[in-house]
């Protein structure tokens, strides 16, 4: 299936869906999507993003995944003050991608899309820019000040992840790229190699842990996740806010996907996602399965940490310390990327 013919059913979706959605305002196609022309191929690993803006997001934050007419889709609720005016959809580094052009699928009062045309002037403007990179930034620090020593260890390990993995999208954001969320490092390896500085990909990937470890290594990752992915997904009950990702029809995404990465020779850029989709494996079967089965899954988990370097909440920290200490020369590589980024106008 191509994007157009994807996005088409999702704009089904959202006007057979529009009428039972309380407080609905409007309505964009975010994600991937909004990147890939519409006669691409849409990869069977990717899904459509939508984003539902609700003037009462009562709701939640987050519907989650799921299959329509055989599209993966994924819609996360916002609120309208989240997208009220131009400088607050620019100056955050995911919502301003999503509306940097024609992602409008509803929209009655017309608010959003003319906020969607004063984003998209001023998206590649230089200070928006560097505000962006500047959030992305600010979102490593905040996230490595949070790790939390009393969380359970799988928490801990997502809570080091994500902010470690921001790094990427600081670049990505500086390339006009799209700051994705499973092939963060391979698209910032992209990024790096066309504008020269393909050895700081090394530094990124000693952050995580990863540099290191060779194919053989990350593909017994993989198959270990692929068995406990199985197992949390028949076990889960309680509901957390990503529960969506492991479930059967997120598997084309967590396992397939991670797999494809790996035998295009990206097994290293691959652990990320297999790392946080364990860990996240892991808190439900604490949540929901019985013990045995908790500790059978537990020593992979351990093994997969340990070949990052990670076996207690020590290391976690002073990893986490290594990442704010060379955080700034990744602002510098922003910087380098900002000033000789084409794309990019005073």
């Amino acid at each position: 299936m191509i994007v157009k013919e994807a996005k088409a059913l999702a704009r089904q979706w959202v006007m057979e869906e529009a009428g039972s959605v309380s407080g609905l305002h409007s309505a964009y196609f975010a994600g991937s999507a909004t990147w890939l022309p519409d006669n691409a191929a849409l990869p069977a690993t990717s899904d459509v993003d939508i984003n539902l803006v609700l003037t009462n997001p009562s709701q939640g934050d987050k519907r989650g995944k799921f299959i329509y007419k055989g599209v993966l889709l994924e819609v996360t609720y916002l609120s309208i003050d989240q997208v009220r005016t131009p400088d607050q959809v620019l100056a955050h580094y995911h919502l301003a991608g999503g509306l940097r052009g024609n992602s409008i699928i509803l929209d009655p009062s017309g608010q959003l899309t003319q906020l969607q045309v004063e984003v998209a002037y001023g998206f590649a403007r230089r200070p928006w820019v560097r505000r962006r990179c500047e959030h992305a930034r600010d979102n490593v620090l905040t996230g490595i000040r949070r790790l939390d020593e009393t969380a359970p260890f799988y928490d801990q390990a997502i809570g080091w992840l994500f902010p470690t993995g921001v790094t990427t999208h600081v670049l990505l954001v500086a390339g006009l790229k799209n700051p994705t969320v499973r092939q963060r490092y391979m698209a910032v390896r992209e990024l790096l190699a066309d504008y020269g500085h393909l050895d700081f990909h090394e530094t990124l990937l000693k952050l995580l842990g990863c540099a290191q470890l060779g194919r053989g290594r990350v593909e017994h990752h993989l198959a270990a996740l692929a068995d406990v992915f199985d197992a949390a997904t028949s076990m889960i009950r309680t509901p957390f806010p990503f529960a969506s990702d492991i479930s059967d029809i997120a598997r084309p995404v967590a396992i397939d996907g991670s797999r494809d990465l790996i035998e295009r020779g990206y097994h290293r850029e691959a652990v990320f996602w297999i790392a946080v989709t364990y860990s996240r494996c892991q808190k439900v079967l604490h949540q929901d399965a019985p013990d045995e089965l908790q500790d059978r899954f537990d020593t992979g988990h351990r093994q997969l940490l340990g070949d990052l370097g990670i076996a207690s909440f020590t290391d976690l920290r002073e990893r986490g310390d290594l990442v704010v200490t060379v955080l700034p020369r990744v602002w510098e590589m922003a910087e380098a990327i900002i000033a000789a980024n084409p794309e990019i106008e005073d």
